[in-house]
């Protein structure tokens, strides 16, 4: 998916620092901060332009996303890589500061402005546009949107079903993952294991010791093998996660949903008792109890003028709340076509980046199944020597 800004810019999230200061509560703290690069696509004579340089914090990305959530209620805003590591393979560090998390979530936070950019509004939005530049902090904070953000709800219930069900799927694929890396690391150290023990045998056999030698070195090579293996399961599970945590941008336009009916359905409601009243009020008949009503009973009637300004105050509230209900109507109706138009986007793009994702699984596993029959046909090519 192409857009314009894309088709300007080549964005790049290029290496992450460790720096140490002070926080908010003047307190020193470890952080890490990461260095984007903006460079124009296309250059003059070939030569590749300088890139623009800046870095930014993990909780700045948290705020761009924070107010893209709010400005764009209706858009399923992409997830930003996990603050924290969460279904970490137990052999692996789960320590924030660890290089090869920090990686990862180099490599998610690029995905995340990548995702942005590509989007045919978000990329359009001048905070995102200042984020990569400089100066936003102050232009989001002057936008107000923090003003916005409006209590939790749940309206669209057959989308929060979907979001629910996958987060569901995706957060049992993780798990099983991470057991099946589990397995294939004893797996492949038993196969270490064979080497020494081949290697030892090697040296008190005379005939034998070339052949358990080689049978040795080929188990050794296997053994060693399962870093590189486990680094490319961690991607696969990075891609998942990002799909794990997408589930809460689209719960948030199902809250959003919610909120814009409750409003509808509250003005609707207030234009119903104003109109009642003023029926009443014509009529002289009180179909509720009212303490207006009771009030009227016990000290008479009141005057025609007052009755009639009554009257007038009500048609007045009347007009203003039918315009006020057809707005929300609007806005309602417009909510959800905007809604729909992305989340049917959405899921195009997940159904494409998950199938990518599995097949990539699947060869990978297929690959490493070949790579272990190879093994044990040398080493039966070994024992044959022998």
């Amino acid at each position: 998916i192409g857009t314009a800004l894309l088709r300007k810019l080549e964005i790049n999230v290029a290496e992450a620092e460790k720096r140490t200061g002070k926080n908010t509560v003047n307190m020193q703290e470890t952080y890490t901060v990461y260095l984007i690069e903006i460079r124009p696509a296309e250059t003059e004579g070939g030569t590749p332009a300088a890139p623009d340089t800046l870095w930014r914090r993990y909780s700045e990305f948290e705020l761009l996303r924070t107010y893209l959530l709010v400005t764009y209620p209706y858009i399923i805003i992409p997830p930003l890589p996990e603050k924290r590591a969460e279904f970490v393979w137990h052999k692996l560090s789960a320590d924030n500061l660890d290089p090869d998390f920090v990686e990862r979530r180099r490599v998610g936070l690029e995905n995340f402005l990548l995702r942005v950019a590509s989007h045919p509004v978000l990329s359009n939005d001048k905070i995102f546009f200042l984020f990569l530049t400089e100066g936003w902090r102050d232009a989001v904070l002057e936008t107000g949107f923090q003003d916005k953000v409006r209590p939790d709800g749940v309206r669209f219930t057959a989308l929060k079903q979907y979001s629910d069900e996958l987060n569901t799927v995706i957060s049992q694929l993780l798990r099983i993952r991470a057991r099946v890396a589990d397995r294939l690391y004893g797996v492949y150290k038993v196969h270490g294991n064979y080497g020494r023990v081949f290697s030892e045998w090697s040296a008190i056999e005379k005939e034998m010791g070339d052949g358990l030698q080689s049978a040795g070195h080929h188990m050794d090579t296997y053994a060693a093998s399962i870093d590189d293996i486990l680094e490319e399961e961690e991607h696969f599970a990075d891609q998942l996660k990002e799909y794990l945590f997408y589930t809460d941008a689209v719960r948030s336009v199902c809250r959003k949903h919610e909120l814009i009916q409750y409003e509808l359905e509250m003005a609707a409601q207030d234009l119903v008792q104003k109109k009642q009243q003023k029926e009443e009020l014509a009529t002289g008949t009180v179909r509720i109890f009212s303490l207006k009503g009771m009030t009227s009973k016990l000290f008479g009637q009141e005057s025609p003028e007052q009755k009639e300004s009554r009257l007038a105050a009500l048609e007045q509230s009347i007009q203003e709340g039918e315009e006020t209900v057809k707005e929300k109507n609007t806005e309602c109706q417009e909510f959800v076509r905007a809604a729909w138009d992305d989340i049917e986007r959405f899921k195009e793009q997940k159904d494409k980046d998950l199938r990518e994702a599995l097949i990539s699984y699947a060869i990978m596993q297929i690959s490493m199944c070949k790579k272990g029959i190879q093994v044990w046909s040398n080493a039966k090519e070994c024992f044959s020597k022998m």
